[in-house]
Protein backbone atom coordinates (compact mmCIF):
# COMPACT_ATOMS: atom_id res chain seq x y z
CA UNK A 1 0.00 0.00 0.00
CA UNK A 2 2.61 2.46 0.62
CA UNK A 3 4.19 1.69 -2.36
CA UNK A 4 0.75 2.64 -4.25
CA UNK A 5 0.90 6.03 -2.12
CA UNK A 6 4.51 7.06 -3.15
CA UNK A 7 3.63 6.03 -7.28
CA UNK A 8 2.82 9.06 -9.06
CA UNK A 9 1.36 6.78 -11.88
CA UNK A 10 -0.84 5.61 -9.55
CA UNK A 11 -2.30 8.99 -8.15
CA UNK A 12 -2.64 9.78 -12.08
CA UNK A 13 -4.89 6.85 -12.65
CA UNK A 14 -6.28 7.54 -9.64
CA UNK A 15 -7.31 11.33 -10.69
CA UNK A 16 -8.25 10.39 -14.11
CA UNK A 17 -11.10 7.62 -12.87
CA UNK A 18 -12.26 10.01 -10.38
CA UNK A 19 -13.05 12.70 -12.93
CA UNK A 20 -14.22 9.68 -15.83
CA UNK A 21 -16.31 8.23 -12.82
CA UNK A 22 -17.89 11.44 -11.80
CA UNK A 23 -18.69 12.27 -15.77
CA UNK A 24 -20.11 8.85 -16.03
CA UNK A 25 -22.55 9.38 -12.92
CA UNK A 26 -23.99 12.75 -14.62
CA UNK A 27 -26.38 10.09 -16.19
CA UNK A 28 -27.36 8.54 -13.29
CA UNK A 29 -27.74 11.37 -11.04
CA UNK A 30 -29.85 13.00 -13.86
CA UNK A 31 -32.24 10.18 -14.23
CA UNK A 32 -31.98 9.59 -10.26
CA UNK A 33 -33.52 13.01 -9.63
CA UNK A 34 -35.89 12.80 -12.09
CA UNK A 35 -37.22 9.74 -10.54
CA UNK A 36 -37.51 10.31 -7.25
CA UNK A 37 -39.46 13.86 -8.19
CA UNK A 38 -42.05 11.30 -8.72
CA UNK A 39 -42.41 10.77 -5.08
CA UNK A 40 -43.58 12.75 -2.43
CA UNK A 41 -41.31 15.50 -0.80
CA UNK A 42 -40.85 13.61 2.49
CA UNK A 43 -39.47 10.18 0.52
CA UNK A 44 -37.37 11.99 -2.25
CA UNK A 45 -33.97 12.37 -0.68
CA UNK A 46 -34.43 8.71 0.70
CA UNK A 47 -34.70 7.29 -2.48
CA UNK A 48 -31.82 9.61 -3.67
CA UNK A 49 -29.90 8.19 -1.09
CA UNK A 50 -30.71 4.65 -1.31
CA UNK A 51 -29.67 4.60 -5.17
CA UNK A 52 -26.60 6.17 -4.82
CA UNK A 53 -26.10 3.89 -2.14
CA UNK A 54 -26.99 0.92 -4.14
CA UNK A 55 -24.98 2.41 -7.32
CA UNK A 56 -21.65 2.16 -4.67
CA UNK A 57 -21.98 -1.53 -3.37
CA UNK A 58 -22.87 -2.86 -7.07
CA UNK A 59 -19.81 -0.86 -8.52
CA UNK A 60 -17.79 -2.21 -5.49
CA UNK A 61 -18.69 -5.63 -5.88
CA UNK A 62 -18.62 -5.85 -9.93
CA UNK A 63 -14.96 -4.80 -9.19
CA UNK A 64 -14.52 -7.70 -6.94
CA UNK A 65 -15.57 -9.71 -9.69
CA UNK A 66 -13.28 -8.57 -12.43
CA UNK A 67 -13.34 -12.03 -13.97
CA UNK A 68 -16.31 -12.09 -14.30
CA UNK A 69 -16.84 -8.80 -16.02
CA UNK A 70 -14.40 -9.83 -18.38
CA UNK A 71 -16.56 -12.91 -19.25
CA UNK A 72 -19.70 -10.76 -19.93
CA UNK A 73 -17.75 -9.33 -22.87
CA UNK A 74 -17.17 -13.09 -24.58
CA UNK A 75 -20.19 -13.91 -26.77
CA UNK A 76 -22.44 -16.81 -26.37
CA UNK A 77 -24.46 -16.90 -28.57
CA UNK A 78 -24.19 -16.05 -32.54
CA UNK A 79 -27.18 -14.72 -33.79
CA UNK A 80 -27.21 -14.00 -38.36
CA UNK A 81 -23.55 -13.14 -38.01
CA UNK A 82 -23.96 -11.05 -35.12
CA UNK A 83 -22.02 -11.88 -31.88
CA UNK A 84 -24.11 -11.51 -29.10
CA UNK A 85 -22.30 -11.48 -25.19
CA UNK A 86 -23.94 -10.82 -21.91
CA UNK A 87 -22.60 -7.10 -21.71
CA UNK A 88 -24.61 -6.90 -25.19
CA UNK A 89 -27.73 -7.96 -23.41
CA UNK A 90 -27.21 -5.64 -20.30
CA UNK A 91 -26.84 -2.54 -23.00
CA UNK A 92 -29.69 -3.13 -24.85
CA UNK A 93 -31.97 -4.08 -22.39
CA UNK A 94 -30.70 -1.11 -20.22
CA UNK A 95 -30.89 1.15 -23.16
CA UNK A 96 -34.37 0.49 -24.18
CA UNK A 97 -35.57 0.82 -20.16
CA UNK A 98 -33.84 4.43 -20.47
CA UNK A 99 -35.48 5.43 -23.39
CA UNK A 100 -39.09 3.96 -22.24
CA UNK A 101 -38.75 5.82 -18.93
CA UNK A 102 -37.98 9.27 -20.10
CA UNK A 103 -40.07 9.09 -22.98
CA UNK A 104 -42.54 8.07 -20.28
CA UNK A 105 -41.89 11.52 -18.34
CA UNK A 106 -41.92 13.48 -21.53
CA UNK A 107 -45.64 12.43 -21.77
CA UNK A 108 -46.39 12.72 -18.17
CA UNK A 109 -44.91 16.35 -18.11
CA UNK A 110 -46.79 17.47 -21.54
CA UNK A 111 -49.86 15.43 -21.20
CA UNK A 112 -50.35 14.54 -17.67
CA UNK A 113 -52.90 16.01 -15.05
CA UNK A 114 -50.31 14.81 -11.52
CA UNK A 115 -49.61 18.01 -9.47
CA UNK A 116 -46.01 19.07 -8.35
CA UNK A 117 -45.19 16.81 -5.57
CA UNK A 118 -47.58 13.73 -5.56
CA UNK A 119 -47.32 10.17 -6.86
CA UNK A 120 -48.45 9.47 -10.40
CA UNK A 121 -50.60 6.06 -10.41
CA UNK A 122 -49.04 3.10 -9.94
CA UNK A 123 -45.79 5.04 -8.82
CA UNK A 124 -44.57 3.76 -4.91
CA UNK A 125 -41.32 3.83 -3.08
CA UNK A 126 -40.40 0.46 -4.31
CA UNK A 127 -41.15 0.99 -7.80
CA UNK A 128 -38.59 4.01 -7.64
CA UNK A 129 -36.22 2.18 -6.14
CA UNK A 130 -36.57 -0.71 -8.24
CA UNK A 131 -36.03 1.60 -11.39
CA UNK A 132 -33.06 3.21 -9.93
CA UNK A 133 -31.41 0.10 -8.93
CA UNK A 134 -31.95 -1.24 -12.60
CA UNK A 135 -30.05 1.60 -14.54
CA UNK A 136 -27.65 1.37 -11.44
CA UNK A 137 -26.91 -2.23 -12.69
CA UNK A 138 -26.48 -0.65 -16.21
CA UNK A 139 -24.30 2.48 -15.67
CA UNK A 140 -22.15 0.49 -13.18
CA UNK A 141 -21.23 -2.11 -15.89
CA UNK A 142 -19.91 0.74 -17.49
CA UNK A 143 -17.91 2.46 -15.06
CA UNK A 144 -16.48 -0.74 -13.71
CA UNK A 145 -15.10 -1.65 -17.49
CA UNK A 146 -13.68 1.68 -17.44
CA UNK A 147 -12.20 1.34 -14.05
CA UNK A 148 -10.43 -2.12 -15.07
CA UNK A 149 -9.33 -0.42 -18.78
CA UNK A 150 -7.57 2.53 -16.83
CA UNK A 151 -6.16 1.62 -13.19
CA UNK A 152 -4.07 -1.67 -12.50
CA UNK A 153 -4.91 -1.79 -9.04
CA UNK A 154 -7.94 -2.68 -7.60
CA UNK A 155 -7.56 -0.33 -4.33
CA UNK A 156 -7.41 2.54 -6.68
CA UNK A 157 -10.43 1.66 -8.49
CA UNK A 158 -12.74 1.15 -5.14
CA UNK A 159 -10.86 4.30 -4.19
CA UNK A 160 -11.96 6.51 -7.16
CA UNK A 161 -15.54 4.86 -7.37
CA UNK A 162 -16.17 5.87 -3.72
CA UNK A 163 -14.45 9.20 -4.36
CA UNK A 164 -17.02 9.38 -7.08
CA UNK A 165 -19.90 8.61 -5.89
CA UNK A 166 -19.88 10.67 -2.77
CA UNK A 167 -19.45 13.52 -4.94
CA UNK A 168 -22.19 12.56 -6.39
CA UNK A 169 -24.38 12.13 -3.38
CA UNK A 170 -23.43 15.82 -2.64
CA UNK A 171 -24.39 16.96 -6.18
CA UNK A 172 -27.51 14.89 -6.40
CA UNK A 173 -29.54 17.09 -4.15
CA UNK A 174 -28.93 20.87 -5.58
CA UNK A 175 -29.00 18.99 -8.95
CA UNK A 176 -32.48 17.66 -8.11
CA UNK A 177 -33.55 20.94 -6.80
CA UNK A 178 -32.76 22.91 -10.02
CA UNK A 179 -34.47 20.88 -12.06
CA UNK A 180 -37.84 20.50 -10.26
CA UNK A 181 -37.54 24.25 -10.11
CA UNK A 182 -36.84 24.86 -13.87
CA UNK A 183 -39.10 21.98 -15.80
CA UNK A 184 -37.76 23.28 -18.61
CA UNK A 185 -34.23 21.74 -18.09
CA UNK A 186 -36.39 18.98 -16.66
CA UNK A 187 -37.24 18.56 -20.34
CA UNK A 188 -33.82 19.23 -21.46
CA UNK A 189 -32.38 16.61 -18.55
CA UNK A 190 -34.99 13.69 -20.01
CA UNK A 191 -34.53 14.14 -23.90
CA UNK A 192 -30.60 14.03 -22.74
CA UNK A 193 -32.13 10.23 -21.30
CA UNK A 194 -33.36 9.77 -24.32
CA UNK A 195 -30.31 10.18 -26.19
CA UNK A 196 -27.75 8.20 -23.62
CA UNK A 197 -30.65 5.03 -23.84
CA UNK A 198 -30.21 5.60 -27.28
CA UNK A 199 -25.97 5.23 -27.14
CA UNK A 200 -26.50 2.58 -24.88
CA UNK A 201 -28.40 0.21 -27.14
CA UNK A 202 -25.94 0.93 -29.91
CA UNK A 203 -23.20 -0.08 -27.81
CA UNK A 204 -24.94 -3.01 -27.56
CA UNK A 205 -24.79 -3.29 -31.24
CA UNK A 206 -21.63 -3.14 -31.64
CA UNK A 207 -21.71 0.66 -32.77
CA UNK A 208 -19.91 2.76 -29.82
CA UNK A 209 -20.78 5.94 -29.68
CA UNK A 210 -18.13 8.14 -28.44
CA UNK A 211 -19.33 10.00 -25.18
CA UNK A 212 -17.38 13.00 -25.71
CA UNK A 213 -19.66 13.85 -28.65
CA UNK A 214 -23.23 13.18 -26.10
CA UNK A 215 -21.00 15.26 -23.24
CA UNK A 216 -20.09 17.94 -25.31
CA UNK A 217 -23.78 18.33 -26.83
CA UNK A 218 -25.48 18.47 -22.55
CA UNK A 219 -22.62 21.02 -21.92
CA UNK A 220 -23.72 23.42 -25.19
CA UNK A 221 -27.68 22.59 -24.73
CA UNK A 222 -26.53 23.33 -20.80
CA UNK A 223 -24.94 26.68 -21.65
CA UNK A 224 -27.86 27.83 -24.28
CA UNK A 225 -30.83 26.59 -20.94
CA UNK A 226 -28.44 29.20 -18.23
CA UNK A 227 -29.10 31.90 -20.75
CA UNK A 228 -32.42 31.23 -21.60
CA UNK A 229 -32.99 31.21 -17.56
CA UNK A 230 -30.86 34.07 -17.11
CA UNK A 231 -32.89 36.32 -19.37
CA UNK A 232 -36.21 35.25 -17.74
CA UNK A 233 -35.11 36.00 -14.92
CA UNK A 234 -33.99 39.84 -15.74
CA UNK A 235 -37.27 40.24 -17.31
CA UNK A 236 -38.90 39.23 -13.95
CA UNK A 237 -37.24 41.53 -12.38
Amino acid sequence: MVDLLSDPAVWASFLTLTVLEIILGVDNVIFLSIASARLPEAQRRRARLIGLSGALILRIALLFSITWIIGLSAPFARIAGFDLSWRDVILLAGGLFLIWKSSTEIFNEVEGDTEEGQNTPGTTFMAVIVQIMVLDLVFSLDSVITAVGIADHLEVMIAAVVLAIGVMMVAAEPIAAFVEAHPSTKMLALAFLVMVGMALMADGLHFHVERGFIYAAMVFAGAVEALNLLRARKRRA
